[in-house]
């Protein structure tokens, strides 16, 4: 599962205008028409063509829960393109993204300063440019650890030394043991 990455995608799909369909033959039928045929949907739901196709008929109405949860996955993943591709625009360029984090938060700096890791909760605006970051890491396929390095970066900046404020000296911050991530735009 990779946290980092679903938390992006839930903060994009908050842009959304109209809802994803509802019912399972509803997003079927939404599948099928996005991928061309009931083949390529029957391969990347992992299921036979036959099943995408009473799906499609509505003979069968409800999928097992993780048969749901990978069709509205995919739903999400392709509905609205354009709305996705413009918040993530205004994030990159003017919004910035909020991050709140649970997760254990440390740094490295100069022997004789306070550097001992701590669980802490912040919820930090962070400027456009690493929006831009995470976002292109993302479709760039950036692992959870890459993604999870940036943001660190970002924090260090941001919240450690306060855009260059303070903490001058502050090597790297170390973000750990993540109980709960979540992004806003």
């Amino acid at each position: 599962m990779s946290m980092f990455g679903d938390g992006l995608d839930k903060a994009v799909q908050k842009a959304f205008t109209r809802p994803i369909p509802k019912s399972a033959g509803a997003q079927m039928r939404y599948l099928v028409k996005q991928l061309k045929g009931t083949k390529a949907v029957a391969q990347m739901l992992r299921v036979s063509q036959r099943t995408v196709e009473r799906y499609v008929k509505d003979q069968l109405k409800r999928p097992r829960k993780d048969l749901a949860a990978r069709i509205e996955g995919e739903v999400k993943r392709r509905w609205q393109p354009q709305i996705r591709e413009k918040a993530k625009k205004t994030a990159a360029t003017t919004g910035g993204i909020v991050i709140d984090t649970r997760a254990r938060l440390g740094y490295t700096a100069p022997i004789g300063t306070t550097d001992q890791d701590r669980i802490r909760h912040l919820t930090v605006a962070l400027p456009p440019q690493y929006a831009a970051r995470l976002f292109d890491a993302q479709e760039q396929g950036a692992t959870d650890r890459e993604l999870q390095k940036i943001a660190a970066e970002a924090l260090k900046e941001v919240y450690f030394q306060d855009g260059g404020r303070r903490a001058g000296s502050l090597e790297e911050v170390r973000f750990t043991d993540v109980q709960h991530i979540d992004f806003d735009l």
